[in-house]
């Protein structure tokens, strides 16, 4: 007999328990521990301000990371949390679909004069994930009302993440974060290698014969879905969580652009975690010399004081909208909130008002400096890149051949909570997955847009003495490192 039908069988000739009898054993039974109070590996934060996190325990936690790459412009700004309190006491929810907010409406003017004018219609949603998959069904979606109903497939790259929902979770090429769910993803995805000249790169190959090599990968991913069957290429300008802070080669996206638009295809680009400032320009395209049909973005929008990301729609997309009197057919519950919207505004003009860009224009060539003066001859640091205050450090067990590190050791989690632990008490964000199938360790480093040299020059300083904890004690215990 099957378990479950035994089961109710069983429960069906049971006699119910009167009153007392429940009650009895209700008060008699010991309920199990509430998984948020005995979990003890993530650590209690009872306040913050600028570049600090405070414990319940009574440490100060430098964040060297933002999370991941979120708090933008620090914690505790107090002008950003009464924006929030202004907007809940005017109107705290709308529903989308039927009215509008002044706040909606002044985020929207921002993000369209951030580009140029060149988006003229933006969602604004709740997640990274939320907008991406937005993103790719709007993509989809041009094509409707295009007349072109048979593009269908996306070309992506591998080591890649573009969200968690199941739709962009098929787009990306994370190996961790996909294999539960493989089973329930999406067919219709075209694989082309990640822009990674570290471990791609030929010998004596040139930036310009490596972008051409990778145009013609992303070709023959056309040839191979049929060429009038693509919807659009996503990518990341500067890969974040899957890889760990990989920029592109000069060219390489000017190259991919010119691809799509031989056969057709949009160009999506994922800014979720690169954008909005993080790389020293406010969108990471203006430094790749193409503009996107669709982007997304997230994180930085609203530097983490409230869970606000944006779907960006260039003209091209809206025009063609417009002119099927049609709607995106999209939504959720809390699109376009008020007080997102307030919030994410105001964290914007600070950006703009205290002219943080220029900071992290600043900052971020100097912290790349101090990572590449104090471990370019660490033997386990394989890498060091990134762009702004966006840094990469990949570990490699050896660092001529580049192999990565057995990923059952999860060498980047233990750096991580090493340098969570006492002395150290630093934030760093760390990865697998960037040497491929899930092997290879990353360790990113993205501090606040506002952060100063002397807290760059601390930030460094532990990382490295948190590297020579790690390797000195897994030394000690007899693994081989080299």
């Amino acid at each position: 007999m099957h378990t479950l039908s035994a089961s109710l069988e069983a429960d069906a000739v049971k006699p119910m328990p009167d009153q007392d009898d429940t009650l009895v054993s209700h008060v008699s039974s010991s309920p199990p521990a509430l998984e948020d109070e005995s979990n003890s590996d993530r650590l209690l934060v009872v306040g913050g301000q600028g570049s600090y996190l405070r414990l319940a325990d009574g440490r100060e936690i430098l964040d060297g990371c933002g999370g991941a790459a979120v708090a933008c412009i620090g914690h505790g700004v107090k002008e950003v949390s009464d924006a929030i309190s202004a907007q809940t006491a005017s109107v705290s929810y709308v529903p989308w679909g039927f009215f509008d907010s002044q706040s909606r409406r002044d985020l929207n003017k921002w993000l369209w004069k951030s580009s140029g004018g060149h988006f003229t219609k933006t969602w604004i949603t709740s997640s990274g994930s939320e907008a991406m998959e937005g993103a790719t069904k709007l993509a989809r979606e041009y094509f409707v009302w295009t007349g072109e109903p048979q593009r269908v497939n996306f070309i992506a790259r591998e080591e890649s993440y573009h969200g968690i929902t199941l739709g962009v979770l098929g787009v990306g090429g994370h190996v961790t974060r996909r294999t539960p769910f493989e089973p329930l993803l999406a067919p219709n995805v075209y694989r082309i290698p990640a822009c990674n000249p570290y471990r791609q790169r030929l010998s004596g190959e040139s930036d310009d014969e490596f972008v051409s090599r990778k145009a013609d990968e992303l070709e023959q991913a056309f040839v191979r879905a049929g060429p009038d069957t693509v919807v659009a290429f996503v990518a990341e300008p500067v890969v974040g969580a899957a890889s760990g802070c990989i920029p592109s080669v000069r060219g390489y996206f000017q190259a991919m652009k010119a691809v799509c638009d031989k056969y057709g295809a949009l160009l999506v680009l994922d800014e979720v975690m690169c954008g909005m400032g993080r790389t020293g320009t406010l969108h990471a395209w203006e430094q790749e010399g193409v503009v996107p049909d669709i982007q997304a973005v997230g994180k930085g929008l609203g530097g983490g004081y409230q869970p606000v990301s944006a779907i960006l729609a260039s003209d091209k997309i809206v025009q063609a909208m417009s002119a099927k009197n049609a709607a995106f057919t999209h939504g959720h519950t809390y699109m376009d909130h008020p007080v997102v919207c307030a919030a994410a505004l105001r964290v914007q003009q600070i950006i703009e008002r205290d002219n943080l860009l220029a900071n992290v224009q600043a900052q971020g060539p100097y912290l790349e400096k101090l990572l590449r003066t104090k471990l370019r001859n660490h033997p386990n640091v394989g890498d060091i890149r990134g762009r702004g205050l966006f840094w990469g450090v990949e570990l490699v067990r050896d660092k001529a051949s580049k192999e990565p590190f057995d990923p059952t050791l999860q060498l980047a989690h233990r750096v991580q909570k090493t340098a969570l632990g006492i002395p150290y008490n630093l934030a760093v964000y760390v990865g697998q997955g960037c040497a491929g199938q899930g092997r290879g360790d990353h360790i990113m480093i993205m501090p606040a847009y506002n952060v100063t040299r002397a807290v760059v020059e601390t930030i460094v300083g532990m990382f490295v003495a948190v590297l020579d904890d790690v390797f000195g004690k897994l030394n000690g215990a007899g693994f081989e490192l080299e």
